[in-house]
């Protein structure tokens, strides 16, 4: 795969990263496509983020915007390019192809078919580049009965089953507090990627990833799924417990706070009980083992409950961790950041727009020990690399770049100096 450096993009500063020399072409919008085209920008590949001249539609979601784009959109779409186009028009349907052609994988989320009815066929453009990787996001797959339907995040997690464990027991189902359905195709999606461009450098062939997010929701059920297909029931609500370890779970301490002890093995079981001055519980016949512990759950935690209640969270904190038992308190948003933002990973990160807006996102979680670090580039403002990429990429002059702009074909905000 040829390395093309952008003028004005992450590989502009003489920065690496393992996918350096990987072009993408990205037609993705919202938030499963960017969040999974952000990860292969972050390790180095060269993202162009190939947009309607209205934008990505995330870029309007509220409340909360910085230098007119949407934080949403924010937080998904560093180290890109952007290019407006408009798909609709032949000249926008033959340059999308033209930035295909010039690219080693395309990432899109249309239903399926649309692609092809926006000119952009992956059957025939991969027909004439057999070594292209391509990656489809959908709600259902590229195939299958339900292909043609719309789905957005909380719509998998409702038919996934995600739903039904989320929550108390006796309440109504709810959402997972994050868009896990969005976020697990996004990264079955880079796996799937990256699992392709290995092979293709391998064989010289590409593959076309398609990628479900009910089929990633699916996937994530994990245990619970085979404890279904097992035993015939249903499972329950989990709130904030484990259907099998019954000292997995949260407690409220004496000042409100909540925590949460993950004591899975005999010598943490031990350690919980000494710590809370029970310690004739540990031989007591109820709790003797994790299978009588499980039986005896309700009058387990009863005992646990009413001890918890003697002392605040950190205090309890403080002492399970002196003896070796996981816990730790349940924190906001805002308390977790806060930490992460002290904790030295770069997981919360600050960048900065051309006209000096700053903003903190949370960083890339993949980390290399032996070193390296890619420069984050802010979010591109819409259409603003058209021109450079189309000079650059597929060598237009600026006759050319001045008549489509004239055309309404393509579209450029120009970043503030």
């Amino acid at each position: 795969m040829d390395s093309r450096p952008s003028e004005n993009g992450p590989g502009s500063s003489g920065d690496t990263g393992p996918l350096h020399g990987i072009t993408v072409i990205d037609f993705t919008t919202f938030l499963s496509g960017p969040y999974c085209t952000q990860i292969l920008a972050d390790l180095g590949a060269r993202v162009i983020k190939v947009e309607p001249l209205t934008g990505d539609s995330s870029r309007a979601i509220p409340p909360y915007f910085v230098d007119g784009d949407s934080a949403y959109y924010l937080g998904n779409n560093r180290n890109k390019e952007s290019v407006a186009l408009d798909l609709k028009t032949p000249d926008g349907q033959r340059l999308a192809r033209q930035l295909v052609a010039a690219g080693d994988v395309v990432v899109e989320n249309y239903r399926p078919g649309v692609a092809r009815r926006l000119g952009i066929d992956p059957a025939e453009l991969r027909e004439g580049r057999p070594e292209l990787v391509w990656a489809s996001i959908s709600g259902f797959g590229q195939d299958g009965p339900w292909r043609d339907r719309p789905a957005y995040d909380m719509i998998v997690q409702a038919l996934s089953g995600v739903m039904s464990l989320t929550g108390e027991a006796g309440s109504s189902a709810m959402r997972l507090g994050i868009p896990a359905g969005d976020l697990v195709a996004g990264l079955f999606a880079a796996i799937g990627v990256l699992s392709a461009v290995i092979e293709q450098r391998g064989t010289g062939r590409g593959r076309h990833v398609d990628i479900s997010m009910l089929d990633g929701q699916l996937s994530m059920l994990s245990y619970q799924a085979v404890y279904a297909m097992i035993s015939g029931l249903a499972p329950q609500p989990q709130a904030a417990r484990h259907d099998s370890i019954p000292t997995y779970r949260s407690f409220t301490a004496g000042d409100g706070r909540e925590l949460v002890v993950t004591a899975n093995t005999e010598r943490m079981w031990r350690g919980l009980c000494t710590v809370l001055g029970v310690d004739e519980l540990i031989s007591d016949e109820r709790f003797i083992d994790g299978g009588a512990r499980l039986r005896h759950r309700d009058e387990l935690w009863e005992l646990l409950e009413a001890e918890f209640a003697r002392d605040s969270a950190q205090a309890w904190v403080g002492r399970l961790v002196e003896h070796g038992v996981p816990t730790a308190l349940i924190k906001t948003v805002p308390e977790a950041i806060d930490d992460a933002g002290h904790a030295g990973r770069d997981m919360v990160v600050e960048l900065e727009s051309d006209s000096g807006e700053q903003v903190r996102v949370v960083g890339n979680p993949v980390r290399f020990t032996d070193g390296g670090h890619i420069p984050l580039r802010y979010p591109p403002r819409l259409g603003q690399d058209g021109p450079g990429v189309l000079r650059e990429l597929l060598g237009l002059d600026e006759h050319e770049i001045g008549r489509l702009r004239a055309d309404g074909v393509l579209g450029v905000q120009e970043a503030d100096r």
